[in-house]
């Protein structure tokens, strides 16, 4: 019987795996009710064979563009979102240049952050 792959997670940094590895310091840093939120997009994603997984799971996962091109963002609560990228050397590409998803299987979480007006 084989074990179902999942989702390899790296952190940016030390504070940010710390901030979310911890119900009380997730609560601590980021509030309780984002937390809650939060909290529920990492299960998700830690669930996901790869990042074609998430389509259609809450949270709408989403590619972004312009100066963040090639990371990922998860809503959160408002206008914050769970930023990451995929974690490869090289990136898994599609033959139109794009990432090829279905083959993202380690991401970096970069922040938690409002992007938007940036």
């Amino acid at each position: 019987m084989s074990r179902r792959t999942v989702i390899e997670i790296t952190w940016a940094n030390r504070k940010l795996e710390k901030s979310c590895s911890d119900d009380r310091r997730g609560a601590k840093d980021f509030g309780t009710e984002q937390w809650k939120v939060l909290s529920r997009r990492l299960v998700s994603l830690r669930a996901a064979s790869t990042l074609a997984d998430m389509r259609g799971v809450p949270g709408n996962c989403h590619g972004l563009s312009a100066n963040r091109s090639g990371e990922f963002a998860v809503d959160l609560r408002g206008p914050y979102r769970l930023i990451f990228e995929p974690d490869h050397n090289p990136v898994p590409r599609l033959d139109d240049g794009g990432i090829d998803t279905s083959k993202v299987t380690n991401i970096r979480i970069k922040e938690v952050d409002d992007y938007h007006g940036n």
